[in-house]
């Protein structure tokens, strides 16, 4: 089993429906076991999150395609719950319906098959349980093991002593499938780690043909912003190849940069779905960078998602991971994960800053040649060195926990 009981309420994070792919995505800041039955006339899929508190009250969202609507609401104090109701003359077998995590914050919900025009022989509201399966690999390619218990308490008593600071973190061991979870999918103000997907969704459309490497790029004065970078401070009319925008990007994280390549890209319009695509339900862009009041934002676990697809091949070529991981790997900023690592460990990364934020995530390897994935992001009060501090010693605690050689079993 990889769900533990939780010491706190979970939170309901988000959810999104995918019409095109009758999915639904569930996130709670914490592990929970949902439980789920079906219910005729109409026909309704029911999902309790025991355990888990919703902020606000009752939501409604009509699709007005096979699903009609979406319900999130309280059964209790301690439980959320969501109903999926069915248009009129549409049903689904619980046989046909697949509910299952990635990891026990992270549900997909698939609906196989719909059907129009089933006849329903019974007119009482009995309710058919419905099969939740266990959790057996994180964005479909890591799979998990157990959750690294000594290190979940080391961490969390660094936290007691760090009682300013809110923190989110997800690490796994790419080798066991071990792994640390505190409030993974907790979402935070993304600052300059939404640059990761963006850089990703760039190499694509390279691999795609539909974007050159060596395109040129003109720097309009509506793209030009403050914040971190160079780019800034040059004339608008400036020109400047794409490889070298999107290197500034990630090295020295220049926001004008970012909005040039999002500008290439088609906008938040056609990102956001491409994120959502990939499993990243907590990622989303509202706003151009420098986007100083945190409206686009992520979880760690979303940032681990995806350096878990990029680690397996699953969202680029060999020839584009090869390029990004080497852009990735010289990241300037060298104040956080990077700060914790043993000695000869390499890190492929993206960091972020606000005032009231502080994150990093990405794919670091061992002097061993041993890799895990990482992702941390933490609220702070404005400026808080803490921050740093804390995001260090974490990094120290689970290079040093995975460095320590393992005793095998007879």
């Amino acid at each position: 089993m990889l769900l533990s009981s939780p010491t706190k309420a979970a939170r309901l994070e988000s959810w999104n429906f995918d019409a095109a792919q009758n999915q639904l995505n569930i996130t709670t800041d914490s592990g929970i076991q949902p439980r789920a039955f079906l219910i005729n006339n109409p026909t309704r899929l029911v999902i309790d999150l025991p355990g888990t508190n919703l902020d606000g009250n009752t939501v409604r969202e009509r699709f007005g395609s096979a699903v009609q609507e979406i319900r999130i609401g309280k059964v209790d104090d301690n439980t959320a719950r969501l109903v999926v109701e069915l248009a009129p003359g549409y049903t689904v077998s619980p046989e046909k319906l697949l509910i299952k995590g990635d990891s026990s914050s992270h549900w997909i919900v698939k609906f196989s098959s719909i059907e129009k025009g089933a006849i329903t022989t019974s007119s009482s509201e009995e309710k058919i349980p419905v099969q939740i399966g266990n959790n057996s690999t994180f964005a479909g390619v890591v799979p998990l093991s157990k959750e690294i218990f000594q290190l979940s308490s080391q961490v969390k008593r660094l936290m007691s002593r760090y009682s300013s600071l809110s923190p989110g973190m997800f690490f796994v061991d790419l080798q066991t499938g071990e792994y640390l979870d505190i409030n993974g999918e907790k979402i935070f103000p993304a600052a300059s780690t939404i640059k990761f997907p963006i850089v990703i969704a760039l190499f694509q459309e390279i691999d795609a043909g539909r974007i050159k490497l060596n395109e040129t790029l003109v720097m309009r004065r509506d793209l030009v912003t403050e914040g971190s970078g160079t780019m800034q401070y040059k004339p608008a009319g400036s020109k400047f190849s794409l490889l070298e925008t999107a290197t500034k990007m990630m090295t020295i994280s220049d926001n004008t940069a970012t909005n040039m390549i999002i500008d290439r890209l088609g906008g938040k319009s056609k990102l956001n779905p491409r994120f959502r695509s990939w499993g990243l339900q907590n990622t989303v862009i509202r706003n151009l960078l420098g986007d100083f009041k945190g409206t686009n934002t992520t979880s760690a676990k979303d940032l681990v998602r995806l350096s878990a697809l990029i680690s397996n091949n699953k969202l680029l070529s060999s020839k584009s991971q090869s390029q990004v991981l080497d852009i990735m790997r010289r990241c300037q900023n060298k104040s956080l994960l990077t700060a914790g690592l043993g000695k000869g460990a390499v890190i492929a990364h993206k960091t972020g800053t606000l005032g009231v934020i502080l994150g990093d995530a990405g794919i670091v390897q061992m002097s061993t040649g041993k890799r895990y994935l990482a992702g941390i992001m933490v609220r702070r009060p404005f400026g808080d060195a803490g921050a740093r501090d804390f995001i260090n010693q974490v990094s120290r605690l689970v290079y040093g926990y995975l460095d320590q050689p393992k005793v095998s079993q007879r």
